[in-house]
């Protein structure tokens, strides 16, 4: 049915997808579960989903691997303000996650490990980074030297200014007398009173962000990761830095595609937990069905950013009840819809970069036809190109 020809992050162009053999590893960066989630985090998830669901459908055989970040400034942060045990907040927020994502129809992903099991493979890592002589200890930390990296930033193609100050607002002490550069990134933070921590041969502390990813991306699927995927916002400086330490612990690339979703807006500004411009799948649940929400979504290419207008979660609403339609609508024994051409639309459009907006304008052709011809046509046709569909894009029937 063609080539699917996915964008990569790195190279910046769509590139023809292959893998060694059918079996694919994914590794899609999770949540920090310090507040619920909010229809940007949906947006990233869903599309991820969507994704599996299209590899396995084309005959892959998919290792699916999504993270829990259960410890992070973040969650220290929210609970000390709500003065809650950090590992009670993050598993009520994890629950939150899990519950919205079923509720939207997303298969859970093959493995959901959290760092806080990993702690052994993250201080492995450490050990393994500062043996090649591209990681430093000093004052109980250890950090990654990004000068001796000669390819650091190749993966977000900024400038060293641009990537200190976007550093600096996602987390960065560039003042951190320890450093020897203000760009270095912790591998392992010393402890400070109060947080919790973990013995190691550094000394008692916990993990930096990057670090935990890389621990658990290659015990789970190997050096080379076929797709590493997640949100817009964390290409610089998650995943370059995660993507440094990883190849040169390794000696090898370690991502093959790396795949971001856009990010989602909302009165102007970019939907955050920080920010508190959120619309939350928690209030959508109570308005909508899951898959008027999954077609909103999916009504917008992937790897663009958006801004949620009510009217727009409307218009998918009307296009739930006409693809209900179909379902109610009897067939007849006449003439047979012929879908052959719709078909191969729809296998065009996510083979060009998983076009999920094209390819729900082509479903939405065939459910038209179908009801006009209700009663006078034979739809089976069309009602199996629609279920194959659904399946690929997660959408469920529900009647109201």
């Amino acid at each position: 049915m063609g080539k699917l020809r996915l964008y990569n992050s790195r190279t910046k162009k769509k590139e023809t997808f292959f893998a060694q053999g059918r079996r694919i590893g994914i590794y899609v960066c999770g949540i920090t579960p310090y507040s619920v989630t909010h229809l940007g985090h949906a947006f990233t998830y869903t599309f991820f989903d969507v994704l599996g669901r299209f590899l396995r459908h084309e005959g892959y055989r998919t290792t699916y691997v999504q993270n829990l970040t259960d410890v992070d400034d973040d969650i220290l942060k929210r609970a000390r303000e709500e003065k809650k045990d950090w590992r009670e907040l993050g598993e009520e927020n994890a629950q939150k996650f899990l519950d919205d994502t079923a509720w939207l129809g997303s298969i859970p992903p093959d493995m959901y490990p959290r760092a806080t099991d990993h702690i052994a493979e993250i201080i492995t890592y450490t050990k393994k980074l500062l043996h090649t002589g591209i990681a430093y200890e000093k004052g109980g930390s250890v950090y990654f030297e990004v000068r001796k990296d000669q390819p650091y930033g190749s993966l977000s193609r900024l400038s060293y200014r641009q990537m200190l100050a976007l550093a600096n607002e996602r987390g960065n002490n560039p003042k951190d007398p320890n450093k020897k550069d203000s760009l270095d990134f912790v591998l392992w933070q010393k402890k400070k009173s109060s947080e919790p921590s973990w013995a190691s041969p550094f000394g008692s502390g916990r993990p930096g962000w990057h670090i935990e990813c890389s621990a658990m991306a290659t015990k789970y699927l190997g050096n080379a990761v076929d797709i590493h995927g997640g949100g817009g916002d964390l290409i610089f400086p998650h995943h370059e830095s995660e993507e440094a330490q990883s190849r040169v612990a390794n000696g090898k690339q370690f991502a093959r595609w790396w795949m971001h979703a856009g990010m989602l807006k909302y009165r102007g500004e970019k939907m955050s937990k920080s920010l508190g411009n959120l619309v939350l799948v928690e209030d959508l649940k109570k308005r909508y069905t899951a898959s008027a929400v999954r077609i909103y979504l999916l009504s917008h290419p992937y790897r663009s950013s958006f801004e949620y207008f009510e009217q727009d979660m409307d218009k998918a609403k009307v296009l739930d009840m006409i693809f209900q339609q179909v379902w109610r609508a009897q067939s007849a024994l006449g003439e047979p819809i012929l879908v052959s051409k719709y078909e191969s639309m729809f296998y065009h459009a996510l083979h060009d970069d998983m076009d999920t907006p094209k390819a729900l304008r082509v479903m939405e052709q065939v459910a038209q036809e179908a009801v006009k011809a209700k009663n006078k046509k034979n739809i089976t046709s069309a009602k199996a190109l629609l279920s194959t569909a659904f399946n690929i894009l997660g959408l469920r029937i529900t009647y109201r």
